[in-house]
């Protein structure tokens, strides 16, 4: 939301990418084995460039799939105004509430 000044549902509806197989037991050196998961959404030149630089991608995850982007319901107040805005993940079922 910050650096894209994006509202909450805009930020929540932006796609997301995450590493899969890290395993915390062997340290720093999972991390070059992990794979990076892109959600439909992201540029195919960004995903492409991603695998020049050698990592091992998987592009584009959709659907169901999606569940491992996590989810997520976020409410801003504007501290001058006191206005709640919210926002809800569309890959969940969800709802924000703000009073």
């Amino acid at each position: 939301m910050i650096d894209g000044g994006l509202d909450p549902q805009a930020a929540l509806d932006a796609p997301r990418f995450c590493l899969d197989g890290i395993d915390s037991s062997l340290g720093a050196a999972s991390v070059a084995l992990a794979t990076v998961l892109l959600e439909e959404g992201i540029e195919p030149a960004a995903a492409e460039q991603l695998r020049a630089l050698g990592h091992n991608i998987k592009w584009p995850v959709t659907g169901e799939a999606r569940a491992i982007f996590g989810r997520g319901q976020v409410i801003v107040r504007d501290k001058r105004s006191g206005v709640l805005t919210g926002g809800s993940d569309g890959r969940a079922d969800g709802c924000c509430a703000g009073w």
